[in-house]
């Protein structure tokens, strides 16, 4: 595949993820009635993840996620001359995802940006249970750190065959049921860059945290299971 076809399939992998997790907690997590919850939308991240990684995985490796590339990249699996080309794709199809979303949002009279937000991550008084920036920091890049290790791992040559997707969408899942009251969960720049793009002013302010702790913890992952699997280059 070409470095086009495999941008073009991170677009619309990241596309999907943002607008599937992030459209499920804008969408129909914000009516009690429809019962879906912390449970729900973090179910929705896991199965936009699984979905796309079977429909596009084959085409790009199914990255979706600065934070996976450059985990990759650290531990010997991807090109580094290809990451600048997959983030750039991956960043423009999470805020393409935003706006398409904060269209729809839009189009009923009880939704308010400002009251509603777009499912931004945040620490602080933006932390859904008021968490603080060191936790915010620690659990995102704890939480990527093994993110990317089950990938590295669910993917390795040795692992059962044609299960990865699986494993990686129940992590993501998993994931987001720990961390959704302390940051909203990010643990991918690209999924946070949309959302805080559309709602402006604090999200931008504190997107810097989720560019930071994901691709420190992604590299770590990376890096931690070549070491421990053995794995060359």
């Amino acid at each position: 595949m070409t470095i086009a076809q495999r941008g073009i399939a991170e677009f619309f992998g990241t596309f999907w993820l943002v607008f599937g997790g992030c459209g499920s907690a804008v969408l129909a997590a914000a009516f009690p009635e429809l019962g879906i919850g912390f449970a729900g939308v973090a179910l929705a991240f896991g199965l936009t993840v699984v979905t796309m990684a079977y429909a596009v995985g084959h085409i790009s490796g199914g990255h979706f996620n600065p934070a996976v590339t450059v985990g990759l990249w650290a531990g010997g699996r991807f090109s580094g001359g290809d990451v600048p080309a997959y983030l750039i794709a991956q960043v423009i199809g999470g805020i393409a995802a935003a706006f398409a979303l904060y269209t729809i949002a839009s189009g009923t009279e009880t939704y308010d940006l400002a009251v509603n937000g777009l499912a931004a991550n945040g620490f602080g008084d933006h932390s859904p249970g008021k968490y603080t920036m060191a936790a915010g920091l620690m659990i995102e890049i704890l939480l990527t750190f093994f993110f990317v290790m089950i990938i590295m791992g669910a993917t390795d040559g040795r692992a059962p065959a044609g299960f990865a997707p699986l494993a990686i969408g129940l992590a993501l899942t998993l994931i987001h049921l720990i961390s959704i009251p302390v940051t909203n969960t990010s643990v991918n720049p690209a999924r946070s860059t949309g959302p805080a793009l559309v709602v402006g002013g604090w999200a931008l302010s504190q997107l810097w945290l989720f560019w930071v702790a994901p691709l420190m913890g992604g590299a770590l992952g990376g890096i931690v299971y070549r070491a421990v699997a053995g794995q060359k280059t």
